[in-house]
């Protein structure tokens, strides 16, 4: 099964294998990040339940898991959005 991870991983890879020389944002950093935070949340998370993390550090790990989930899904929205111009490019 394909899920967005892998599917930017897969964009990262073949966006560095055809990039100019110059250097510019790494995706690849920016999704093993993202990867980070959601299995930060997924610890804190259990931990939560377990009683073995503080309510406080609970809520703090959502905020940060849900600015980054909305950062992701930006990116994604302006991918997507990319793509569609270019489909409506004349040939």
């Amino acid at each position: 099964m394909i899920t967005s991870v892998n599917a930017a991983n897969a964009y990262a890879t073949a966006r560095r294998a055809v990039a100019p020389s110059e250097g510019g944002p790494d995706l690849g950093a920016a999704v093993d990040g993202f990867a980070k935070v959601m299995a930060q949340a997924d610890q804190v998370s259990t931990g939560a339940m377990t009683g073995a993390t503080a309510t406080h550090d609970l809520v703090t790990q959502i905020s940060e898991t849900k600015l980054a989930l909305e950062a992701v899904v930006s990116i994604r929205d302006k991918v997507v959005e990319a793509y569609q111009e270019i489909l409506r490019m004349p040939v």
